[in-house]
């Protein structure tokens, strides 16, 4: 479904390349590393933000098929409702209003549901951008850090509907968090990177106990 082969990206003084790198499947992926070492600039590009210097990304994926959610999301100036609706009412699906709504529901927003959005606290912008993502069915789901500000109950909320949507729509997703207790209740597949290179990658579990000196390195400063 995704494969990188000698992508190459120079950003002022920092270089990306990734020689090899395969997502095969629909599933749960990770990707960890230290700050800095090009999470976030491998993921836009993966969704198209960012342009490659050289290389390739070969997916069958349009990009009408594939959304990114950062630890500050963009929010229209627009309503909460409004927020929610638009990639739906961007691809003409009718029933919009009541599927918005029943999405609303779930997190307790029905009575923001006219409220502008950028009012909104900085977690509630999350949750937002989260149903956001998750409300039109795209094929690959992009979470930079996303879920940074939720409370507990509303974290628990997410992953749960996380995996229930999983379960029901195998889909692709890349969660990039420095939370490494929320990499192992999602992930099932982890690549870690280090100075814009894919170092290592494997089974959550396997490549948490990884014998490898830079993931030893990172995994000291991190709770697991």
């Amino acid at each position: 479904m995704l494969h990188i082969s000698s992508l190459k990206k120079t950003l002022g003084g920092f270089s990306l390349f990734i020689e090899d790198m395969r997502i095969q499947k629909p599933g749960i992926y990770g990707l960890i590393g230290p700050n800095g070492c090009g999470k976030s600039s491998l993921t836009k590009l993966i969704a198209g933000i960012l342009k490659a210097d050289g290389g390739k990304i070969d997916t069958p994926l349009a990009s009408r098929d594939i959304t990114m959610v950062t630890q500050k999301p963009y929010i229209m100036d627009d309503t909460v409702f409004n927020n929610l609706a638009y990639p739906l009412r961007l691809r003409g699906v009718r029933h919009y209003r009541e599927l918005c709504g029943e999405y609303l529901g779930e997190i307790g927003f029905t009575e923001k549901r006219n409220q502008q959005a950028r009012g909104l606290s900085g977690g509630e912008k999350q949750k937002l951008a989260l149903l956001r993502a998750m409300i039109f069915n795209p094929k690959l789901v992009i979470l930079d850090e996303a879920m940074t500000d939720l409370d507990l109950d509303s974290l628990d909320l997410f992953v749960g509907k996380i995996l229930e949507r999983q379960r029901q729509t195998p889909t692709v997703w890349i969660i990039i968090s420095h939370q490494l207790s929320q990499i192992r209740r999602l992930c099932e597949h982890v690549f870690f990177m280090t100075d814009g290179r894919l170092e290592a990658q494997g089974p959550t579990e396997e490549l948490l106990r990884s014998a490898n000196p830079a993931v030893r390195r990172y995994l000291r400063h991190e709770t697991l």
